[in-house]
This record gives C-alpha cells, sequence and structure tokens, in this order.
C-alpha cells in the first residue's frame, strides 16, 4: 500500500538532508531501519484482575428466571445480552472473538474448561495462535459444571484462573438446560451476574442493553496495522472486530495484510490494493452507518474484488441495498449445515451471529449463495458478474470444520487475476507495502481496550453525555 507516496529520494537529496541540521531529525525518520518479522506487540490491558471468587452467585434474565449458583472468576458485577453457543470444544476461541463483545456466553456443552487455557504464544507471522483476540471479550461465562483441574499439553492455567485475571465474572452451578430452553423461546435476552448478592430483577436500570451501542468501535484498531507474507498479494482488511484466525487465513495464502479501522474511508486507498476484505465484528450492523457508506463507494468506483465474513457479509449487503434482521436467539455452534446454492453441495460451519441478510431484499445483480438448512436464514450472496461475494458463516473455522476454508482460495484467486489485468494497464504498479510501510506501521490492533463489563461501559457513556 502506498508504495507510490514513499518514492526513494535521489542520493543527493539523501545527503543534502543530512547535512543541513533542520533536515537531520527528518533524515533519521527516512532512514529508518527495518527489521524483518518484528513481534506483534499486545496492547497492555488496564488493570482489572481480581483474585477467583467461589462466593455465591446469581444469574438473572430480565423479566425471566432467576438461576443460583457459585462464582468460578472474577468478582465483578456485569450485564449484557445472554446468548447460548452449543459448540463441544473451543471455548478459548470463542470467548476471545470480538462478535461475542458485550454478550453472557452460556453452554450448552456440561463440562467446560477441562483441558485449561494455552499461553498466548504467537506463530510465525506474529499472530496468536490459540486465541482469536487478545483478551477475553465475552462480558461474563455461564457453564452448568466447570472444570477447575485440567489437562492439556498446552495449558498453563485453568478456565477459572483466566476469568478472573482478565476481570471477567463467571456462574457455574446452574441449570444451562433451562437457561437455553428459554433463550430459544422466548430469545436472546438480558441478563446479569451478580457475585456474593441477588439482584431485583425488577430495576431496569441493572440490565444494560449492549444493542444501543455501537461495538464496532470498541474492537476495532484505532489506527491501521499491518501483516506481512512472503507473497506479492496485498489485502486491505476492514477491522470491524477481525480475528486472528481471518488475518491468518490470508497471510498463510500468500497476502500481505494492512488492517483498518471499521469507518476507514476505504475507497479513497483501494487503488493501492490488490482485494478489500471485510471482517467479523459484534453488534446490530446499522451501528456502522459510515462502513456502509464507504463499501457504496468502493463498489462504484473500483472492480477490486471484495470478501466479507460474518457482520463484514452483512455490512456489504447494506451497501448493496439490501436489509438486515435481528434473528431471534441467533446462530452459535461448530455445527450448522449450509447449503451451497451455486453446487448443491451442503458444508457443515462454524456461526457466530445474532443478525442475518434479508435475501428477499437483494438487488438484481446479486444472487444468494449460501442458505442455512436449519433455519432457511441467508448465509452468504455473491454478485453476478463481479469478484464480489460473503459469507454469513466463518470459513476460517477456529475452532471447528474447515469444510469451506477453500472460499479463501477462491478470494484470493480472484485477487491474483485483478492483480495481473491490472498490470497489463499499468505495467509499472506495485501493490507490496513499502519496507518504510512495514516500518512505520503498528503490528498489531491499535488502542483497543479489554472488556470492562455493561455496567462500566454504560457508566462511561452516562458520563460522556454529563460532560
Amino acid at each position: 500500500m502506498f508504495s507510490r507516496l514513499f518514492r526513494p529520494l535521489p542520493l543527493g537529496t539523501i545527503k543534502a538532508a543530512a547535512e543541513h541540521p533542520l533536515r537531520a531529525g527528518f533524515h533519521v525518520r527516512f532512514m529508518a531501519t527495518v527489521e524483518a518479522n518484528t513481534p506483534r506487540l499486545t496492547p497492555t490491558p488496564k488493570p482489572r484482575a481480581t483474585a477467583v471468587s467461589h462466593d455465591r452467585a446469581t444469574f438473572t434474565i430480565r423479566d425471566g428466571p432467576v438461576f443460583h449458583g457459585k462464582s468460578f472468576g472474577a468478582k465483578s458485577n456485569i450485564s449484557g445480552e445472554a446468548v447460548f453457543t452449543t459448540s463441544l470444544v473451543g471455548y478459548p476461541e470463542s470467548l476471545t472473538d470480538p462478535s461475542y463483545r458485550g454478550q453472557i456466553l452460556v453452554f450448552t456443552q456440561p463440562l467446560i474448561g477441562n483441558y485449561g487455557v494455552p499461553p498466548a504464544a504467537r506463530d510465525e507471522n506474529g499472530l496468536l495462535k490459540y486465541f482469536e483476540s487478545p483478551n477475553i471479550q465475552a462480558v461474563g461465562v455461564v457453564v452448568a459444571d466447570v472444570a477447575e483441574q485440567y489437562s492439556h499439553w498446552t495449558a498453563v492455567e485453568s478456565l477459572s484462573e483466566w476469568c478472573a485475571r482478565e476481570g471477567v465474572p463467571a456462574i457455574t452451578g446452574v441449570d444451562t438446560r433451562a437457561i437455553v430452553t428459554y433463550l430459544r423461546e422466548q430469545g436472546s435476552s438480558l441478563a446479569r451476574i451478580t457475585i456474593g448478592e441477588e439482584y431485583d430483577a425488577d430495576q431496569d436500570e441493572a440490565f444494560v442493553d449492549p444493542e444501543q451501542i455501537n461495538l464496532v468501535r470498541k474492537v476495532s484498531t484505532k489506527a491501521p496495522f499491518h501483516v506481512s507474507s512472503s507473497g506479492d498479494l496485498h489485502v486491505a482488511v476492514i477491522d470491524c472486530g477481525v480475528k486472528e484466525n481471518i488475518l491468518r487465513s490470508l497471510v498463510s495464502r500468500g497476502a500481505s495484510v494492512t488492517a483498518f479501522p471499521y469507518d476507514y474511508p476505504i475507497h479513497k486507498v483501494a487503488h493501492h490494493f490488490d482485494g478489500v476484505f471485510i471482517s467479523n465484528g459484534p453488534g446490530d450492523p446499522t451501528h456502522c452507518q459510515e462502513t456502509v457508506y464507504h463499501l457504496r463507494k468502493l463498489m462504484d468506483s473500483s472492480q477490486i474484488p471484495i470478501m466479507g465474513i460474518c457482520l463484514g457479509h452483512q455490512l456489504l449487503a447494506l451497501a448493496a441495498g439490501a436489509r438486515t434482521i435481528k434473528l431471534k436467539y441467533g446462530n452459535r455452534a461448530h455445527n450448522i449445515p449450509a447449503l451451497d446454492l451455486t453446487t448443491g453441495r451442503c458444508h457443515i460451519t462454524s456461526q457466530n451471529h445474532g443478525y442475518a441478510v434479508d435475501s428477499t431484499t437483494l438487488p438484481s445483480e446479486w444472487k444468494e449463495y449460501f442458505v442455512n438448512l436449519n433455519d432457511s436464514s441467508n448465509e452468504g450472496m455473491i454478485h453476478k458478474s463481479r469478484p464480489i461475494f460473503s459469507t454469513q458463516f466463518h470459513p476460517e473455522a477456529k475452532g471447528g470444520p474447515l469444510d469451506s476454508s477453500y472460499l479463501f482460495d477462491a478470494y484470493l484467486d480472484s485477487v491474483q487475476k485483478h492483480k495481473g489485468s491490472q498490470a497489463i494497464f499499468s505495467p509499472k504498479r506495485d501493490s507490496r507495502p513499502s519496507p518504510l510501510l512495514v516500518d512505520i506501521l503498528a503490528k498489531d490492533r491499535v488502542g483497543v481496550v479489554p472488556t470492562i463489563g455493561m455496567d462500566n461501559m454504560a457508566a462511561q457513556a452516562r458520563a460522556a453525555e454529563a460532560a
């Protein structure tokens, strides 16, 4: 990206800059050392850890039942939207998925925590190996039975210790079957976890609705960051809460990635890239009107290949002119069947979303790509004549099945073709990131703070309004 903006200066100009005292600072910056494989730095979280709490805990659903159990995480009271996942494994990946921001995650799997929590190790590209982001994103955890003793060769701490260190309250010893039955019948509901006390469910102020908050703003990077690969492709990622394995799926296939904030005017810089990718993220897609506007401008002004996943799929649909709807209780699992309408093949997919695209509102130049075989909701769309498509499910699937990972190959094939066609008209065009750009940009998300509980978020919002 921006290779044209960082053209090398003539040698005489560099010498003159070095000899002139007022230009010495410029010379030092211009000649910055470029280090290969610079490790990505994890943002330092604010102090929020507590000792593991084993106090009495209460899980209260607004206008619904109250469940009493025992705490096994942080000693902190929170509220949020209660949702459930039927995934049998992958709780480290699920809890660190930015799409769960602001939500209390209820696990239907009876026993959670038996293989502990792995370290924050990084791979050869500087990406987290076992987590989808540096911190727990869910505001609370609800399980039937937590395993205090764990056994796995990668584990370094228990689920209890992890939740306490991250400042996330958790409750065990409750009937998750009854909780999930209620959520399926009534839909995703506001709920609250209180430690050491019981809260009056009739008090509206005890419950904060995360759907009223632009959660994408909280999980998106505040400035561009870059992840290099050994290939010659360069993809711009609109970071709405991107998972580490999405970045890995691109980088491992030879595409360097430059990630931008969710509201960045991507249409103004897209010509420096070979493709544009729109990531997953939390909350209501209609909060991201800036992103929708920029995507609409991008599709109007460029033929660049575009792919979206999860929230990225919804935002692309809104930009195309379609509408989105909120599902009764969403789809969160690793075993959801999705039918490819172009081939007739069924794929088992990993999903995590509470909203969906209304396929009946797709414009004529688009067609439905995938459909959910459980509830018939839309799972993808594809443009009839341009290299643009998106999926509601997660082809990168960590954890989960890899049936649909070929979609990354299909996307990067179109990116490679686009790059080749651009070379015909602009032989000197070079979309590869310049060494100076790689040196300047951060190597990880910038300015993203860990989840601090919806109560604290609401307090901050009220303080901002008062100011």
